[in-house]
């Protein structure tokens, strides 16, 4: 299938499949803002609120090149809209509650009890709109031991577990190269206000949405290690490697290195010829998994020994050729200009707040229906004050009021 039939029942006149929905979002640094930007990537009306001197997020490297402007920021608070409100002030709080009395869902990650502080907690917004869907994200949930912690994402990956099995086999634990706590947290926090949507369409009933990001790295689907640890199983930290699969690791070719996944023994017997060793394709200490992971060490060292004599596009050319899952492994700059990742719009191009073109990465999800992409980069601290302000009612008189207050 190429791109174009894929996409030949694309509609040009929606946002996206969550086009009509609005969100408003108060939120700071990654977790809430990568739910908001999951919501506004399909298609939502995201109205993110932030103090005049602008969140965190707007402070930190890496910047665009040539400019002063945030990528993470950039990429994150992309087709947003800004409206700069200090929430601290009972003037910020009353609009606040005014744009939320419009909204379908409210997000918001500060700790536990600061937005209630504020008056803008869920019970504060469920009194102008009993229906809404609000999103809390924090480290440790709204209840628990924990839950009054402060709570960030090398936090969660250290107290889940997850930091304990990740790192080489005799190493020390070691964090993701990425915020993924914070990465499985908002994610969680978009998955659960679209389900409380969903129930809120079908009954009348809002919910307020608890989301921490310990149990986006312990627990859901994937937290396979610890219920087994719980049922007294010990999961062995494997580096590269998995425990249900040999041979399964990066080996070193000529040029670079590449990932060899042998999942099924239907694999094994492809590969055993393919390294020279065609008699144990049938040998029964390699053919069954059990045996193969008692043979770990020997399995490896045969893959090691046929990679170290190819390139990668070689190695990589002859195990796909056999059906077998194989690929390079790249660095982010090799990544970038994949061809695949090219065809697949992984990578957009929006205007950012100085004016200038950047590079933003797209929407993961294709609809073929209801196409979504990067609208627009991360606006400016308050760009959509006056049209969103406007929106419920306050004129340029009283929006010049408020900005001579500091309240925007």
């Amino acid at each position: 299938m190429t791109k174009a039939e894929f996409y030949r029942h694309a509609r040009a006149d929606l946002t996206g499949p969550l086009a009509g929905v609005r969100v408003l979002e108060a939120t700071t640094t990654a977790a809430g803002p990568l739910c908001s930007a999951t919501l506004a990537d399909l298609g939502a009306d995201v109205v993110k609120v932030e103090v005049p001197t602008g969140e965190v997020n707007r402070r930190l490297p890496p910047f665009y090149p040539g400019t002063n402007v945030g990528a993470i920021n950039g990429n994150i608070n992309r087709n947003k809209r800004s409206l700069s409100l200090d929430l601290r002030k009972p003037q910020g709080r009353d609009i606040f509650l005014k744009i939320a009395a419009k909204s379908d869902i409210v997000v918001e990650n500060f700790k536990k009890g600061t937005m209630a502080g504020w008056g803008v907690g869920y019970d504060d917004v469920r009194r102008v709109k009993p229906d809404v869907v609000y999103v809390s994200i924090t480290g440790w949930g709204q209840f628990g031991p924990n839950s009054d912690r402060a709570g960030y994402d090398p936090i969660a990956q250290a107290a889940s577990g997850w930091m304990s099995m990740n790192g080489s086999v005799e190493g020390p634990p070691v964090k993701a190269a990425t915020a993924i706590g914070d990465e499985a947290g908002g994610l969680n926090g978009a998955i659960g206000a679209m389900a409380a949507l969903i129930h809120r369409n079908r009954t009348g009933e809002g919910q307020h949405v608890d989301i921490s990001l310990l149990e986006g790295l312990a627990g859901g689907a994937a937290g396979v290690p610890l219920a087994v640890s719980a049922m007294g199983i010990v999961p062995q930290r494997l580096g590269n490697e998995f425990g249900f699969a040999v041979p399964s690791n990066s080996y070193r070719c000529k040029d670079g290195w590449v990932y060899v996944a042998v999942l099924l023994d239907t694999h094994w017997k492809a590969l055993a010829p393919i390294l020279g060793h065609r008699d144990l394709a049938e040998d029964p200490n390699f053919t069954k998994l059990p045996n193969r992971l008692a043979n770990r060490d020997a399995c490896n060292a045969m893959v090691a020994a046929w990679a170290a004599e190819r390139t990668r596009a070689e190695a990589i050319e002859v195990l796909l050729k056999a059906g077998l899952a194989a690929g390079p492994v790249n660095t982010y700059n090799d990544a970038a200009n994949d061809p695949h990742i090219i065809e697949r719009d992984v990578l957009q191009l929006a205007k950012i707040e100085d004016g200038s073109i950047a590079i933003h990465t797209g929407p993961v999800a294709k609809f073929s229906r209801t196409p979504t992409r990067v609208r627009s980069g991360a606006p400016s601290i308050g760009q959509h004050n006056d049209e969103i302000l406007d929106e419920i009612g306050i004129d340029a008189a009283s929006r010049a009021h408020l900005k001579k207050a500091g309240v925007i």
